[in-house]
């Protein structure tokens, strides 16, 4: 066996328009990124026939890191074993206030790398 080996990095973004809520933006950008690739090749290519062989390093770039709620993101990613850093990052810019779809007027915009590796 070779060991670890990077298969892939999708990146996605997401954003609250009016609840200020990271981890609602964060879940979005995750979602965002898986649902640009297909992972045929982990079959095609190497075999696995189990998609949870697969290891994700998840980066969350968000504002207000510290109210990201961690275990609420990972659930958005469906298979393999997680792990998941939160930085600082993406971005808040001014929206318009409307209470009855959230408590905030600023939108937060978060963004998401996921990086699959596989072992060889």
């Amino acid at each position: 066996m070779m060991g670890r080996k990077r298969f892939i990095i999708e990146i996605g973004s997401g954003a609250d328009l009016h609840g200020e809520d990271v981890t609602k933006a964060a879940q979005r950008a995750v979602k965002d990124a898986i649902s640009r690739s297909c992972l045929c090749g982990l079959s095609d290519i190497f075999g696995i026939s189990d998609p949870n062989e697969m290891y994700i390093e998840a980066r969350i770039g968000c504002p207000y890191p510290e109210r990201l709620d961690k275990e609420e993101v990972i659930k958005m990613i469906p298979f393999g074993s997680v792990n998941l850093e939160v930085v600082p990052g993406g971005l808040t810019v001014p929206g318009l206030k409307l209470p009855m779809l959230g408590e905030g007027e600023q939108i937060v915009i978060v963004v998401a790398a996921l990086t699959v590796f596989i072992d060889i």
